[in-house]
């Protein structure tokens, strides 16, 4: 029995079918400027140029808007930063948001295990949807490091320039004066400890182990336990905003 079109993703409702230059723009004042930089720049110009010869070759390649993130929080908005590493690459499910996945679709279990955190911390009832679209809508950047993958192959455009575009958009969110929570969970959002240090502002940064399967109960720092959550939503009430970790 052959392998069916959905199967290998090309139905996806996730597919990315624009050319990724014409995805760039439309955004905020506060992240604007650093995309523009960025493709501009030698790292830009070599991702854009293999993700069209992808294009021209038929891969399928996920989500539809990798920069959504950046839409739905604005710079000037953003009061926590969560750092995921790799957009999922099954069919339908990266939506653009780190590890949130649209509502209907099975919980991967790194997000399982955020889930738990959320009930353990904070003694909300386990959500019914993976679509962390709320976060995102109160200021929540949830940032992949790498914005686009293709189907079936995890990390296939890591390392290829996307890199140089979320560093530079950490590091501007952690220029900007207000005072901001940064969760890096596991080593990869643990390596950009760096660029958040370099403002000199205030930022809270809380960091544990992933929320992976393989890691979030062990040390050093468990993710299990971790509350972090509870911590971002007090430190943001005491800047004087406000945090509901609620979906």
């Amino acid at each position: 029995m052959g392998v069916q079109q959905a199967d290998l993703g090309l139905d996806a409702p996730n597919r990315l079918s624009a050319p990724l230059s014409s995805l760039l723009g439309g955004l905020d004042a506060g992240w604007q400027p650093v995309v523009d930089a960025w493709r501009d720049s030698a790292a830009g110009q070599g991702l854009l140029s293999h993700v069209a010869a992808r294009q021209a070759q038929d891969a399928v390649i996920y989500p539809t808007d990798p920069l959504r993130a950046l839409r739905l929080t604005p710079q000037a908005e953003t009061r926590v930063v969560i750092l995921g590493q790799d957009p999922y690459h099954g069919p339908g499910q990266a939506e653009g948001l780190a590890f949130s996945v649209p509502a209907g679709l099975k919980l991967p279990p790194s997000l399982r295990n955020i889930f738990k955190e959320l009930q353990r911390d904070l003694g909300q009832p386990l959500p019914a949807s993976g679509h962390l679209l709320a976060w995102a809508q109160r200021g929540v950047l949830l940032l992949n490091t790498c914005l686009t993958v293709e189907d079936g192959q995890a990390a296939s455009h890591a390392k290829r320039g996307w890199e140089a575009l979320t560093d530079g958009l950490i590091a501007a969110a952690a220029e900007h004066a207000t005072p901001k929570v940064f969760m890096l969970w596991g080593a990869h959002a643990q390596s950009k400890l760096g660029l958040i240090a370099a403002s000199g502002r205030a930022h809270l940064v809380l960091q544990c182990n992933h929320p992976s399967p393989l890691s979030a109960t062990r040390g050093p720092v468990p993710f299990v336990g971790c509350g972090h959550f509870s911590q971002a939503a007090a430190f943001v009430t005491a800047q004087g905003g406000t945090l509901a970790w609620s979906l």
